[in-house]
């Protein structure tokens, strides 16, 4: 079955799934009770939207073009006054342009992981920082890490992601510039890292990201690049009023709209993965970043 084939029932549910307390027990059931016409198996098709991490792994942990650890450091004013990330370094010694990689609603899983990798391979120095440290750190499974991140304090999940941002800047590996890329939550992390962090920030890029306050916007200094999928109607609202005040405030961006994609169509490790959509938006992404980081 192809993804083509996936009845769009299925994809608004999963999409339900996901950004809601819906377990997948219920989501599966829920499935399985659409009659799909012209016959297949729903529960099939929802299926075949969970994630496979270990499939969808592009960069292996123990490339030899990178090197990966895990730190802590200090975070006042978050979740703990403590947190946790994944740090990529490039071979060679450094310093690097340094990117930030923001999760979507669960945590630092392993595809997010992965994610921080491909942009240590680009050459740039990436740190992936998990927000659910504070309350022991991603789960294992995107379920329990989804009800984690619900329970904290999302102000304070705010303030984790800046100093986080303020670290990795500041790192000893770092030439000073700073981008940020994040997907889905992870995209409003960026949204809202653009208006607090100002002139500190030197490039964004939110994918299909919810936008932040109009009234906020003119303290985005960092030109942003900003991707969204054309079926994603509930972060699309909000599309016409962010590009209205991105103007009006005279930031430079650039927004792309992906033709035939669903929210989250960069993750290849579900079937709303678009192949050609995620690499162009990724080798935008890429190109952008060492535009403005270099």
């Amino acid at each position: 079955m192809s993804n083509d084939e996936i009845d769009p029932r299925i994809y608004d549910l999963y999409d339900e799934y996901c950004h809601s307390p819906m377990e997948r027990r219920e989501f599966l059931s829920r499935a399985a009770a659409i009659t799909v016409i012209g016959g297949g198996s729903a529960l099939a098709m929802a299926e075949m939207l969970l994630p496979r991490y270990a499939e969808a792994q592009m960069i292996s942990f123990t490339d030899e073009r990178v090197k990966a650890r895990y730190v802590t450091y200090d975070s006042p004013g978050g979740n703990s006054g403590k947190m946790r990330g994944y740090l990529v370094q490039p071979a060679g010694t450094g310093p690097f342009p340094s990117v930030l990689v923001v999760h979507e609603n669960r945590g630092l899983n392993p595809h997010i992981e992965d994610v921080a990798r491909r942009v240590a391979v680009a050459g740039f120095l990436a740190l992936a920082p998990d927000a659910l440290a504070p309350a022991g750190g991603y789960p294992g499974n995107d379920d329990d890490g989804k009800k984690m991140q619900a329970g904290l304090n999302r102000a304070k999940i705010q303030a984790d992601m800046l100093n986080s941002a303020k670290y990795l800047k500041a790192h000893a590996l770092s030439n000073g510039k700073l981008g940020t890329v994040g997907f889905c939550f992870g995209g409003l992390v960026v949204n809202n890292l653009a208006v607090s962090l100002g002139g500190d920030l030197n490039a964004g890029v939110p994918f299909y990201g919810r936008a932040p306050k109009s009234e906020d916007v003119a303290k985005i200094k960092a030109p942003l690049l900003i991707h969204y999928a054309e079926n994603d109607k509930n972060v699309n609202a909000m599309k016409p009023g962010y590009e209205a005040a991105l103007k009006a405030n005279k930031v430079p961006f650039e927004m792309h709209t992906y033709p035939g994609t669903r929210h989250g169509f960069h993750n290849n490790s579900t079937s709303r993965y678009s192949e050609a959509a995620a690499k162009q938006a990724w080798d935008r992404t890429i190109a952008f970043f060492k535009k403005h980081l270099s």
